[in-house]
């Protein structure tokens, strides 16, 4: 099953389930309690912490949960913050996950420096549910922006060819 976030990130092969974590916790949950799908594949948009390219397709299982403030000592989480479906984690590409984009080069490195190069407000909500429901997953992603102060302008100035894109790599897969 192709899921995707929705409202400006829709594909007509896609069931929407919600931007941010919450929200496709909520309604990626309802969905699998109703028809429990054999594989969740979710495609989507991404920023990079400066290594991915704009444009790149990056496909991945792997997901992390680590907020800006963890980097400066700000904070600390009981919780496991990583979730993957691969089999080998260190061939995989990290894409973080936080309901705020990060626009500070600075805190774009820290994350390189973790290993986590991509930043998209849902994927780790999409591995929490399907690692709950024991249901295989994956996502694919389009780079739209750099993890930096014109984060939102260039989202917004490359967000729809990067759609077309996407939306031609899966159809041609």
């Amino acid at each position: 099953m192709f899921i995707c976030a929705g409202e400006s990130e829709q594909f007509d092969f896609a069931i929407p389930v919600g931007i941010g974590m919450t929200d496709v916790a909520i309604h990626l949950t309802k969905l699998c309690l109703a028809q429990k799908p054999e594989f969740l594949f979710f495609v989507g948009t991404a920023g990079s912490y400066g290594e991915k390219n704009i444009f790149d397709i990056v496909e991945s299982k792997t997901a992390a949960n680590i907020e800006n403030s963890f980097f400066n000592a700000k904070a600390y989480t009981p919780i496991d913050n990583l979730v993957s479906t691969a089999e080998d984690v260190s061939r995989e590409t990290i894409v973080n996950s936080s309901n705020y984009i990060t626009t500070d080069k600075t805190l774009a490195k820290a994350y390189m420096s973790k290993n986590i190069h991509l930043e998209n407000m849902e994927y780790y909500a999409v591995l929490k549910v399907a690692k709950h429901f024991e249901i295989p997953a994956a996502g694919v992603f389009i780079v739209t922006n750099y993890c930096d102060a014109n984060a939102h302008r260039d989202f917004l100035k490359n967000h729809k060819v990067a759609m077309e894109k996407l939306t031609h790599y899966i159809k041609e897969k």
